[in-house]
C-alpha cells in the first residue's frame, strides 16, 4: 500500500522524530539475522485466518479488520518478531491517521498459540521512546510480565527485547505496553492474543472473530490523537477502523460463530446484537462454565476486560452489531455544538456565510440531515476527518458511525468464504412498507405460522372498581 508509507515517512517529519526511522536496532546485522523474520501488513480490510502449518492444530481466529501474525518453529519453541512502530492506519475512507502500533498497523497483529506452547517473542522498539509490553490476563513468570521499572528495564529505542514463557492457559488475551501508557495506548499500541485449547473439538465453533474496542481524540484536519485526553474522544473505533470502514461479520446460516471483543478504550461499551441471542461463555479469566451462563442480547464489556459471546446463527439477514452508547456510532463531532433542532437558520446562514464561506447549519431538524446532505456531496469537510453520520445500504442513508458494523447471515457459503456477499435481499412480504391507506390480505413472514409466544397472555376488561 504504497500511499500508506509514504503517509509514514511524513509522519516521522511531522512528529519531529525523523531520529527513529534509524532506532531499528544496535545490534550487528549478524544478530538481527538470527531472529524471526519481521512481518508487515498494512492493509486495513480482514485477511484470511492463519491456518497453522507447524506446531500444534488449532481452529484460527479471523482478526476483523486484522491479521495474525505467522512465526518459525525453532527447536520445539514458538518464535514471533513484534516490532512498536509508527503507523499510518485508514480510519476509514477519507481519513488516515498517524499511529503508534506493531508490525505496520495498530493495532497489531493477533498472536495464536496453543495451550502448552513454549512461547518466545522478541519486541524490537522503532519508537521515539522506550517502551516495554505486558501480556494482560496471562499467566508469566514475574520477569516476563513488561511492567516497566517494576519486573524489567525499559525497552529504548532501538533495542529488542525477548520474552519467553509458557502458554498456560486457553483463551483470549491483549497485549499492550506498561510504559508511558496513556500516552501509548492512546496513540494505538495494543492488540489481540488467543490461547487455544490443546484439544481443538473443545468448545469447537465454525467461525471465530476477534477485535478490540479503543478510541481516538483528532482533531479534523490533524493526523496525530491528542494524547492526553480523559473522556471527550471524538472517534471511536473497532481495530482503529470506523463505520463504514468496518468489515462486516460474514457468517454461514447455522453456524456456531464466536466474538471476542476486549476493551482498551477509557469507558465500558455495552456491545449489543440484532437479530440472535448469544452467551457470554468467556472472559480473560477463563471459560465460563455453562451453567453459569444466560442469553443476552446485549453485554457490557468494561475497561481492560475480553469478553467472547456464542450463537447460533441461525437468521438470514443483514444484522446490525453495534456500540449501545448512541454518541459511540457516530464519528467525528465537536463536543460543544448547541442542539438546534426547530430553530429556524436560513437568515442566520445567508448572514453568516458572507463572513464565512463554508459554514454550515447544522441540526435544524435533527443531526440525520448531515448524512444526507454528505450522502449529496453538499457537506464541505475539513482535510482528514469524517461525516459525524455515513454509510449507505440498499435503502439509503444508515446514519451510523464508530462502533457499528453488520452480521451477515446467509446461506451456501464456502467453509473459508468471508468476502462480503452484498446486501441481503428480503424473501416477499417479509420487509416493512409504507402505509398507502390499504392493508394486503396476507403479510406475514413465511415461517410466522410456526412462532408461538413463550406464555400466552389473557386480557382482561377492566371492572371499574380496580384500586378499590
Amino acid at each position: 500500500m504504497e500511499q500508506a508509507k509514504l503517509t509514514r515517512r511524513d509522519f516521522f517529519k511531522l512528529a519531529g522524530v525523523a531520529g527513529a526511522g534509524v532506532a531499528i536496532s544496535s545490534m550487528s546485522k549478524v544478530a538481527m539475522a538470527a531472529l524471526p523474520e519481521i512481518i508487515s501488513e498494512e492493509k486495513a480490510n480482514t485477511q484470511a485466518p492463519l491456518h497453522p502449518e507447524t506446531g500444534r492444530p488449532y481452529h484460527p481466529v479471523v482478526t476483523l479488520n486484522g491479521w495474525s501474525l505467522p512465526w518459525r518453529m525453532k527447536n520445539g519453541v514458538k518464535e514471533f518478531h513484534l516490532v512498536a512502530e509508527p503507523v499510518a492506519r485508514e480510519i476509514a475512507p477519507g481519513m488516515v491517521a498517524h499511529l503508534w502500533g506493531y508490525n505496520g498497523q495498530s493495532p497489531g497483529p493477533t498472536i495464536e498459540v496453543v495451550e502448552g506452547d513454549h512461547v518466545r517473542i522478541f519486541v524490537t522498539n522503532r519508537l521515539p521512546e522506550k517502551t516495554s509490553i505486558h501480556w494482560h490476563g496471562q499467566r508469566v513468570p514475574n520477569g516476563m510480565d513488561g511492567v516497566s521499572g517494576l519486573t524489567q528495564p525499559l525497552i529504548m529505542p532501538g533495542k529488542t527485547y525477548v520474552y519467553e514463557f509458557e502458554a498456560k492457559r486457553a483463551g483470549t488475551f491483549m497485549y499492550h505496553p506498561h510504559a508511558d501508557e496513556m500516552t501509548q495506548m492512546a496513540m494505538g499500541l495494543m492488540g489481540s492474543w488467543v490461547t487455544h485449547p490443546k484439544n481443538p473439538k473443545f468448545m469447537a465453533v465454525d467461525r471465530d472473530f476477534i477485535f478490540l474496542l479503543n478510541a481516538y481524540d483528532i482533531e479534523p484536519g490533524s493526523y496525530t490523537p491528542k494524547v492526553n485526553t480523559m473522556l471527550n474522544f471524538n472517534l471511536w473505533t473497532w481495530n482503529s477502523r470506523a463505520f463504514p470502514g468496518i468489515d462486516p461479520l460474514v457468517v454461514n446460516k447455522n453456524d456456531k460463530v464466536r466474538i471476542r471483543v476486549g476493551n482498551l478504550t477509557m469507558t465500558n461499551h455495552p456491545i449489543h446484537l440484532h437479530g440472535h441471542e448469544f452467551q457470554v461463555t468467556g472472559t480473560d479469566g477463563g471459560w465460563v462454565p455453562p451453567s453459569a451462563r444466560w442469553p443476552e442480547v446485549t453485554t457490557d464489556i468494561g475497561v481492560g476486560q475480553m469478553r467472547a459471546i456464542e450463537f447460533v446463527a441461525d437468521a438470514l439477514g443483514d444484522w446490525a452489531f453495534h456500540c449501545h452508547k448512541s454518541h459511540h456510532t457516530m464519528n467525528v463531532m465537536g463536543h460543544e455544538v448547541p442542539t438546534l433542532i426547530g430553530v429556524k437558520q436560513a437568515d442566520l446562514v445567508d448572514k453568516i456565510s458572507n463572513l464565512v464561506p463554508e459554514y454550515m447549519a447544522m441540526g435544524e431538524t435533527g443531526m440525520a440531515e448531515m448524512s444526507d446532505m454528505a450522502a449529496m456531496m453538499e457537506m464541505p469537510l475539513p482535510e482528514n476527518t469524517l461525516p459525524m453520520m455515513t454509510g449507505t445500504g440498499q435503502y439509503g442513508a444508515i446514519d451510523m458511525g464508530g462502533m457499528f458494523t453488520t452480521l451477515k447471515v446467509r446461506e451456501g457459503l464456502a467453509k473459508h468464504d468471508y468476502q462480503d456477499p452484498g446486501p441481503y435481499q428480503h424473501p416477499k412480504a417479509t420487509r416493512a412498507y409504507a402505509y398507502d391507506g390499504n392493508l394486503p390480505e396476507v403479510r406475514s413472514p413465511p415461517d410466522s405460522q410456526h412462532i408461538k409466544p413463550a406464555v400466552e397472555v389473557q386480557i382482561r376488561k377492566p371492572t371499574g372498581h380496580e384500586g378499590h
